[in-house]
């Protein structure tokens, strides 16, 4: 089993930023990827950001050049820096980890952007 944990959402303003982090813990051997999600009130879960095990990332068009994602492989923990913050980023933020064929993901972070 593997076990996420997220920290670092809150409020923030519009065109501010944030760091979240993301912890694996557990049988993390075999860990393909990791990544985010985020799901905003109403909405369905949307795909954000992914970091292979070689360093690969890849990023939805709506946060690429805003979102950054970044990973310390010797600590099993993927950080997402957001900048150039909007409302519409308001969210619950997913950790998502990819091991083997089986996703996991943790119990999600609030992050509400507004003035």
């Amino acid at each position: 089993q593997v076990q996420l944990v997220e920290s670092g959402g809150g409020l923030a303003q519009p065109g501010g930023s944030l760091r979240l982090s993301c912890t694996a813990s557990g049988s993390t051997f075999g860990i393909i990827e990791m990544g985010w999600d985020r799901q905003a009130p109403g909405k369905e879960r949307e795909w954000l950001a992914r970091i292979t095990s070689t360093g690969s990332t890849t990023y939805a068009d709506s946060v690429k050049g805003r979102f950054t994602i970044s990973r310390e492989g010797a600590k099993n923990t993927v950080y997402l820096q957001m900048s150039g913050l909007k409302p519409e980023d308001t969210a619950v933020y997913y950790c998502r980890l990819r091991k083997f064929a089986t996703n996991y993901w943790g119990q999600g972070t609030q992050v509400t952007v507004s003035s």
